[in-house]
């Protein structure tokens, strides 16, 4: 079964290392790892997703809580969450069929940040299934050069058992109004 992990880490050497020794020793082979600032400078968020049965990844969950420069775990399974992967994918493009490959990026909500004589350099985020679809259908033109970050994941709003905003921030949080869109084209 699917698992997407997140571990709060305290900023030291090693601790990628670490975290990783420890499902190499249960022979996990991670399927995407993840890791990021967050809103803290002294700590980081790694975002783990392995395929395991639940009773040895439980074991697993406890281990990594255990290990000193991590700070939280959280296993998504059963929570409502949100999970993004970024590609940028260089595919080969002609005149004659730029069109059609604008028109697939289109569709699958990406971005064209790049143009040259030969390629294109094409952003997708989503989740890990519509970027494996989207490489899929760019096949065909030739794809050059493909990376990705992995993915990153969030709980979505309040999850059972979580307490309430107080009520002025609720209220704070409702007077915010998103700025309305940049009238220059994206860089």
């Amino acid at each position: 079964m699917r698992h997407v992990i997140s571990a709060t880490v305290i900023n030291e050497p090693g601790v990628l290392a670490n975290v990783a020794g420890m499902f190499a020793a249960r022979g996990f082979n991670i399927d995407s790892l993840v890791v990021g600032r967050t809103e803290d400078p002294g700590s980081s968020r790694m975002t783990i997703v392995v395929d395991a049965d639940e009773n040895t990844l439980e074991q697993v969950r406890k281990q990594l809580a255990k290990l000193v420069p991590v700070t939280r775990v959280k296993d998504f399974k059963g929570t409502r969450y949100i999970e993004r992967d970024l590609a940028l994918i260089t595919v080969s493009a002609t005149a004659e069929n730029r069109g059609q490959i604008i028109e697939v990026v289109t569709i699958f909500q990406g971005k064209v940040v790049d143009v040259a004589d030969s390629t294109m350099v094409i952003e997708l985020t989503g989740k890990e299934d519509k970027i494996e679809d989207f490489v899929e259908l760019m096949k065909p033109f030739g794809i050059k050069e493909l990376a990705r970050t992995g993915v990153i994941a969030m709980a979505r709003g309040m999850q059972n058992g979580e307490r309430a905003a107080a009520p002025a921030a609720k209220s704070r949080k409702r007077s915010i109004e998103a700025p309305p869109a940049p009238a220059l084209p994206p860089s």
